[in-house]
């Protein structure tokens, strides 16, 4: 399957549009990664427990985007956007969603 974020595919024009497909995928942070990330906030540098749950929470996303897409018989999706926030009491839940439009190349 191929993923771009650009509305066409150069040298692949697209034959059929199936719709608009998203995915979602909400996760937690749990304590101890609170906790990490608040020494790392302290010291300065990355958080690497919360780079792990960003980079699994958008994979998911793109996963399930992606079998929605297959379901529909597209084998692209064109005009991928990814966005990102946090809900839930005190925001300790990362919610990225992702949607584009499923096509035939």
């Amino acid at each position: 399957m191929l993923l771009t974020t650009t509305p066409t595919i150069e040298g692949r024009p697209i034959r059929e549009y199936k719709g608009v497909v998203t995915g979602e995928v909400i996760i937690g942070a749990n304590v101890l990664k609170d906790f990490m990330a608040s020494l790392t906030d302290f010291f300065g540098g990355r958080s690497g427990s919360y780079e792990k749950v960003l980079i699994e929470a958008k994979d998911g996303a793109i996963k399930e985007m992606m079998q929605r897409a297959q379901a529909l018989g597209a084998n692209a999706v064109v005009g991928i956007d990814l966005d990102y926030e946090t809900i839930g009491q005190s925001s300790s839940m990362l919610m990225v969603a992702t949607s584009g439009t499923a096509v035939v190349i």
